[in-house]
């Protein structure tokens, strides 16, 4: 079984700067990632997530700045002094060899003796749940297998550091969710330090135990993925993350505000602001509850169904588009052009305004 946990190793980013030519790309990020983290950077494509990871690994050079792991300075190494795992977007498989050649080519680099490949490999290859498979070409492979061959490959030379660029890119959608729960215990059998790419906020909330946001070359957010999704720090992160709208509303009291359409809305504030505030309140599809016997009722505009769940989405008087989240079992759905019941008085847990 491949273990890394006697020497887990950190990941220190501090004061980093990258320019290509006069475009600022990396813009002073500074982020701490403990020993045996799973840690995944969201953000848009072209906001910097990818060129961050080929930092860490030394493909890039910083402009300013210093990369720390464990306690040595590794900002002018070569990626090769470095001690670090790569899995690439497209795997880099070599399409002429076998699973097992593809797993062992490192390790030959290293004049690592045949018996001792054999044992690596081998158990490598068990760890992705690839036994059987040592004799296929990569495509002779599905999508989901070629990424565990790669992760084979990476895993068997025992990096200090795993870094994954878009690991599920390649995977149809339909497998998306299985490949997610076998790449997560492969990682977490793995006891490594693991960085990933993505701009998929699902697959980063349910891989990462920390989140951060890159946004236009920033670190925006820094955080666990609920509090990341709950409790966004800017209108920024919640125009990306797009689970919810802004909706104008007026601090009446210390846990109260108002809004024209809604009307009277109840919680704790996370940042508390004077009565009288005027402020855009978040509103996620989770916030508001579906009732038919309510007198505050909003027309239909659009419904999603998501197998567990419909989204509709209402227009208010003020001709506002609201997300709601309602079982798909529940007993009363509606159609578009109908009117929707909102539960009132109006409670959320914990009220986001900016």
């Amino acid at each position: 079984m491949y273990d890394n946990s006697n020497f887990q190793t950190g990941v220190n980013i501090k004061d980093v700067d990258v320019f290509y030519g006069k475009n600022h790309v990396i813009k002073n990020i500074n982020i701490d990632i403990k020993p045996g983290e799973f840690f995944t950077f969201l953000g848009p494509s072209g906001c910097g997530k990818t060129t961050l990871l080929r930092l860490i690994a030394g493909f890039e050079s910083a402009s300013k700045g210093k990369v720390i792991i464990g306690e040595n300075d590794v900002t002018t190494l070569p990626p090769w002094k470095r001690n670090i795992g790569m899995v690439f977007q497209n795997y880099a498989l070599w399409p002429h060899m076998s699973v097992f050649k593809n797993v062992a080519f490192g390790l030959e680099q290293k004049k690592i003796e045949k018996i001792e490949i054999f044992s690596l490999v081998k158990n490598s290859l068990e760890l992705v749940g690839l036994e059987g498979f040592e004799n296929r070409r990569p495509s002779q492979l599905s999508g989901g297998q070629q990424q565990r061959v790669a992760l084979a490959r990476t895993l068997v030379v025992k990096p200090m550091i795993l870094l994954l660029d878009e690991p599920l890119s390649n995977i149809d959608q339909s497998f998306k969710e299985e490949i997610q729960i076998e790449l997560k215990q492969i990682l977490s059998n793995s006891k490594i330090t693991t960085i990933i790419v993505t701009h998929d906020s699902y697959e980063a909330f349910y891989l990462g135990s920390k989140c951060g946001i890159i946004l236009n070359g920033q670190l925006r957010q820094y955080d666990d993925p609920y509090n990341v999704y709950h409790f966004p720090n800017s209108i920024e992160v919640v125009n990306f993350l797009n689970r919810g709208i802004l909706i104008p509303a007026k601090v009446t009291g210390e846990n109260s505000l108002e809004n024209q359409d809604l009307g009277t809305i109840k919680g704790n504030f996370i940042k508390h602001y004077p009565k009288g505030s005027e402020v855009q309140l978040l509103l996620q599809p989770e916030d508001l509850e579906h009732d038919d016997r309510s007198n505050l009722k909003l027309e239909v505009v659009d419904r999603k169904f998501r197998g567990t769940n419909f989204i509709y989405t209402l227009k208010t008087n003020n001709n506002l588009l609201i997300p709601v989240f309602v079982h798909s079992h529940h007993r009363h759905q509606h159609q578009v052009d109908e009117r929707f019941g909102i539960k009132r008085p109006i409670s959320i847990d914990h009220i986001v305004c900016f």
